[in-house]
């Protein structure tokens, strides 16, 4: 399974990791963390170094509730920092986490090189004519309402069977305007409960009927920390631990903030494929 991304086929045979970059004040677990270039610049060169294939930049918390931030403002904290990666590591492939067309039109313009999207389009009907125009690569998520509603809106008929319908609609819709190149997202921790997220990593396998390359995004999220009875700061371990499942699961993509260990899972992880 591939993807063009900028040029590069890339081939999922052996699993990626994208390091995450929160740019905001109040992401869960790293909000406020990078400030200034300095500690941006020290941070891309750690994740790069580690091995990861992906950054992803984001400048609006989508942590569950959330308040949504004005696209200047979304802007103005995430493109200077784009511009800064872009001179200082140009071939770094750079994914932006937004929900917003005209974000990501700016960010594209600049360089990105893929829209990692939680609302598939549903939140902006612009976003996907922005994808379809710059032939770059989709992360299409699942979530219902918004980051600031999504955790009032956990109750399905079937979970499984409805957001796999969810990505038939999205993806055929994506079909339409010559989107190829989409990874699916399943949304852990969006719209969803401790339970289901874990029904949901226990049966991921089941969305390689898509036949598109699987993100998993479990990284310190509250699925582990609140069932350990710990917070965001002591879940890496849980993380490690959920990360090999979902490799096995046939995730393509580990999004993580801890880069050298997710590594270590996908060598771990080859090895016994071997």
């Amino acid at each position: 399974m591939t993807i063009n991304c900028k040029g590069k086929l890339l081939d999922f045979t052996v699993p990626k990791v994208m390091g995450i970059l929160n740019l905001t004040p109040d992401s869960f677990y790293d909000g406020g963390k990078y400030k200034n270039e300095k500690n941006i610049l020290e941070q891309v060169d750690k994740i790069t170094a580690l091995g990861a294939t992906f950054i992803d930049l984001g400048a609006q918390s989508t942590r569950p509730g959330a308040n949504e931030v004005n696209t200047d403002e979304e802007l103005n904290r995430l493109l200077p920092v784009l511009e800064l990666v872009q001179r200082n590591f140009p071939e770094t492939l750079i994914s932006i986490d937004t929900f917003k067309a005209v974000v990501a039109k700016e960010a594209l313009d600049r360089g990105a090189a893929m829209i990692n999207d939680i609302s598939a389009g549903l939140l902006d009907e612009a976003m996907l004519d922005v994808i379809a125009e710059y032939h770059v690569p989709y992360i299409m998520m699942h979530m219902r309402g918004n980051p600031k509603t999504m955790q009032q809106q956990t109750i399905y008929d079937d979970l499984l069977q409805e957001i796999i319908h969810y990505f038939s609609e999205r993806l055929s819709v994506a079909y339409s305007k010559g989107i190829m190149d989409v990874i699916i997202d399943p949304g852990f921790g969006f719209s969803k409960t401790m339970e289901q997220n874990y029904k949901l990593l226990n049966h991921l396998d089941l969305f390689n009927v898509t036949d598109r390359p699987l993100l998993a995004g479990v990284s310190r999220k509250s699925m582990i920390y609140k069932l350990l009875g710990t917070d965001a700061h002591n879940a890496l371990n849980g993380t490690t631990a959920l990360n090999m499942l979902a490799l096995q699961k046939g995730a393509s993509i580990l999004r993580v903030h801890d880069v050298g260990e997710a590594m270590e899972c996908v060598k771990i992880y080859e090895q016994l494929k071997a």
